[in-house]
């Protein structure tokens, strides 16, 4: 990179599932030009529509677990007993080119990014109340009650962390 190149900004999107994250950020990015979205490697099932590598990079439980070990990952987390992470190269890749990154990950995923890069912007979203967080996630028709019951239960753990977030959006459009 030239001393005269722009090193991108590290921004990180957050809110319980079902708040309307991807739609929100996937906005963002239409609107603005610069702004890409990181692709998070998981390692649960791609849901009817998901591609691998444009909404997820898709792999075993076991690689996911190889990558933690080689300290492949900025952040990663288990959620809803599945996991999450951001890979250091694909980011420093994006961000050395020039462009905003987004990354859309959990409060504990946030965390970490924010102790190893604390130049990074944290954006919390959330639902107007919990009732249409409730109905967002039934209309999905996609999980079970048991699954609805648990990513509930994270969502309020999760609201409680908006105080360490920079900025919090509501997004009460569908």
């Amino acid at each position: 990179m030239s001393s005269s190149a722009r090193r991108g900004q590290l921004f990180v999107v957050s809110a319980p599932s079902g708040a309307g994250k991807t739609t929100v950020v996937e906005g963002l990015i239409a609107a603005t030009a610069g702004v890409r979205r990181s692709r998070s490697y998981t390692s649960r099932r791609a849901r009817p529509g998901e591609t691998d590598g444009v909404d997820y990079h898709f792999v075993s439980r076991p690689r996911f677990e190889a990558m933690i070990a080689g300290g492949q990952f900025l952040e990663w987390a288990e959620y809803a007993g599945n996991l999450y992470g951001t890979a250091v190269v694909d980011t420093e890749r994006e961000l050395e080119a020039g462009a905003d990154l987004v990354l859309v990950i959990d409060v504990q995923g946030a965390r970490q990014v924010r102790r190893h890069r604390p130049s990074s912007v944290l954006v919390f979203v959330l639902p107007p109340s919990a009732a249409v967080l409730e109905a967002r996630l039934r209309n999905r028709g996609e999980e079970s009650e048991a699954d609805i019951g648990r990513r509930l239960e994270a969502a309020r753990g999760e609201v409680r962390a908006v105080a360490e977030y920079d900025y919090v959006v509501v997004n009460d459009a569908v």
